[in-house]
């Protein structure tokens, strides 16, 4: 970072901005990962935004923890998940335990066993909430250097996912 005048500006040679890295399937150009938490209608519950460098499963247990408690039910708020459905990309030994010791079921589909694991019909409906929210342009291709302006406007678009899913048919 270099000061100019008041305020710290981010240099030339840092243009890709904060939480960007190098994209294993996109000839190593910098990007993002959005990492969704939804329920099984589609309404996400937790998001992050990591680099595009990022293994996905070092996000699963900061979205597990960062659920918003269930309000509204006699007695303690409800904070965990019954169940994870998650895609090969999350399949490790150490957070499949780690699951466990928090009582929750994981269905995480097994690497290197052929295709068919019957998941899809549940993996359906992240891939959906992806689709609704990388309808906002301002998600789908990242213009903000600061990853804390980008994971606002993931917020923001989360926020209008839940809206439109839960507001009643006009």
């Amino acid at each position: 970072m270099g000061a100019r005048g008041c305020r710290f500006q981010p240099r030339a040679g840092e243009k890709g901005g904060s939480a960007t890295g190098p994209s294993p399937v996109d000839r190593a150009r910098n990007g993002s990962k959005h990492h969704l938490l939804v329920d099984a209608t589609g309404i996400p519950l937790a998001w992050t935004v990591t680099g595009g460098n990022r293994n996905d499963v070092t996000q699963l247990i900061p979205l597990v923890e960062r659920i918003p408690p269930v309000r509204g039910k006699v007695g303690r708020p409800r904070r965990r998940p019954d169940r994870v459905t998650a895609d090969r990309g999350y399949d490790h030994d150490k957070y499949r335990r780690e699951l466990r010791q928090r009582r929750i079921r994981p269905e995480i589909a097994r690497r290197q066993t052929e295709h068919g694991s019957g998941l899809g019909r549940a993996r359906w409906v992240v891939e959906r909430t992806f689709a609704w929210l990388h309808h906002l342009k301002r998600l789908l291709v990242r213009y903000d250097r600061r990853h804390e302006i980008h994971e606002a406007f993931l917020a923001l678009g989360c926020c209008l996912v839940c809206f439109k899913r839960l507001q009643p048919s006009l």
